[in-house]
């Protein structure tokens, strides 16, 4: 199914390459808005696209968002709610281009990523056009379904599921990102040198069957305990906690206790990896993080894009545990695991005090900001990654408020070209991209948080006819795409993006109606 649909999408990509390279030789200067549309023209001017402010980046022609779900036969997983909302939601819309594509990327991981055999007992989710489950981003996808669970069986069985195969994950291997279906699928990251100790001071290797790739990234982690957390607080289900999910989460807080203690080339290292790679932040230099000190914070070898940290104390992954630990604890104390429920607690308290004695530093505008990454002596790195967990994302899971006076300040930093080296503004568009794709390349997901976290009406709509434009009239959401143009953008089916769009949509419609419905 997954292969089936990923082959119609690349039919329809060669169609727009096909189209927006002929457009190339168009006249293009200046970019008209097209009230109520979603879509951009650009306006004849007879100059090259190549020199001209358009450059080809936006359709030639008003775009008219097409239907870019697989045919019902052929979805992989169907909920009678979701269904519904998307019937009851698109026909109200103001843009019927902005309804469409909501129509499209609410389901998509439902439609697309979900293994057949998926139930209560099990549930397999795949990235999209990647045939592995990640921990971060299969907890994402199916976040925006998490409200609807209560009555939703459907729904609430998929969650079972899907939180019963994180647990079984964590218990393979708790310093693993990724995974694959089965034991006996093959990954293209076997030849990776990393490994953990073993018996008398040995060292055993990391990648064993059912690993798809191991870089150790806490906000991995953190997902798995807020997914448990934030499906409790709506069913009140405390089936799916059983045993093997009460060991994960232990397996979690090791992990994570151990994270907080070690420090670089004093103590043995738990976690090790290493992989020829023509890019460094696909690998760990030497097989190990930066240096640090022992800070109170919990230690990440990589992002949530899977590049390498630069600083081991990477703050917004600090931030998503404290948020998840907290989360988690109800759980735990309701079905009375209370010596780990506190345990989680204590841990919360201890990282968020940290972030604030070390996480919290003055800008070269004089500005009290959050960093990205520290490492405990006294450096620190200021940038953000699209990637959620971002500093931009900080309200978002709810770390903090969105008027709270430091991430006030960071955010007007981050948001600048002056002082976040990842901020790239071009003719397509403006938006928080980062290394993982390189520079100039924006990621549709940075302009998602910007517009979950902004006040202003204006800026929201603004923030969304660029959502709509940067789909490249496919449908769908993609990874990133270049400041010069939206044709040119990577994976064409990236699921966690379509789900994040879907839910920013169902909160603007939950809380600002009037700016996107007719009614």
């Amino acid at each position: 199914m997954q292969c089936d649909y990923a082959l119609k999408l690349l039919v329809v990509f060669g169609v727009l390459l096909i189209v927006s390279v002929t457009s190339l030789g168009q006249h293009t200067s200046t970019v008209q808005h097209v009230p109520g549309a979603g879509g951009w023209t650009c306006a004849s001017n007879a100059r090259s696209a190549t020199g001209g402010s358009c450059q080809g980046m936006l359709p030639a022609t008003p775009c008219s968002i097409p239907d870019a779900r697989p045919i019902t036969e052929e979805r992989a997983y169907f909920s009678n709610t979701v269904e519904q909302t998307i019937a009851e939601l698109v026909p109200r819309f103001k843009s019927t281009n902005l309804g469409r594509l909501f129509g499209n990327c609410l389901p998509n991981t439902l439609d697309t990523t979900v293994y057949k055999e998926s139930s209560q007992h099990d549930a397999f989710i795949v990235t999209g056009d990647i045939d592995a489950m990640w921990l971060r981003d299969s907890a994402n996808q199916v976040m925006p379904y998490v409200a609807m669970a209560a009555e939703d069986t459907s729904l609430r069985f998929l969650l079972m599921g899907v939180i019963r195969r994180q647990a079984r994950c964590v218990l393979t291997d708790a310093y693993a990102n990724a995974f694959t279906h089965d034991k006996s699928d093959r990954s293209p990251h076997t030849n990776d040198r990393t490994w953990s100790p073993a018996f008398a001071g040995t060292h055993r290797a990391g990648m064993q069957p059912g690993v798809f790739e191991r870089k150790y990234e806490l906000d991995s982690l953190a997902n798995v305990l807020l997914l448990s957390g934030k499906f409790f607080a709506v069913t009140q289900n405390v089936e799916v906690f059983d045993d093997d999910w009460v060991a994960a989460v232990r397996r979690i807080v090791d992990v994570i206790q151990t994270q907080r203690t070690q420090v670089a080339g004093v103590d043995q290292a738990e976690y090790s990896f290493q992989r020829e790679a023509f890019n460094p932040t696909d690998t760990l230099s030497h097989g190990e993080m930066w240096p640090n000190r022992r800070t109170g914070l919990i230690r990440s070898a990589f992002r949530p894009s899977d590049d390498a940290t630069t600083f081991p104390y990477l703050i917004p992954a600090n931030a998503l545990t404290v948020v998840a630990l907290r989360s988690v604890s109800f759980v735990l104390a309701a079905i009375r695991k209370d010596d780990l429920s506190a345990a989680c607690l204590l841990i919360a308290r201890e990282v968020e005090e940290a972030i604030y004695h070390h996480g919290v530093v003055t800008h070269a505008s004089g500005e009290k900001v959050f960093a990205y990454e520290v490492d405990g002596f006294g450096n620190h790195l200021f940038i953000d990654d699209a990637n959620i967990p971002s500093l931009l994302s900080l309200p978002v899971f709810g770390f903090v408020n969105a008027t709270d006076p430091i991430y006030a300040s960071t955010r007007a930093l981050l948001l600048s070209p002056e002082t976040n080296p990842y901020f790239f503004q071009g003719p397509a568009g403006k938006g928080i991209g980062g290394p993982h794709n390189g520079v100039n390349y924006i990621w549709p997901m940075s302009i998602m948080v910007e517009t979950w976290t902004e006040s202003n009406d204006a800026a929201i709509l603004s923030h969304l006819d660029l959502l709509v434009n940067s789909s490249a009239c496919t449908g769908l959401m993609h990874e990133s795409f270049h400041v010069d143009s939206v044709f040119t953008f990577t994976r064409p089916w990236f699921s966690w993006a379509n789900s994040f769009f879907g839910e920013l949509v169902l909160k603007i419609a939950k809380e600002r109606p009037h700016l996107i419905f007719k009614d």
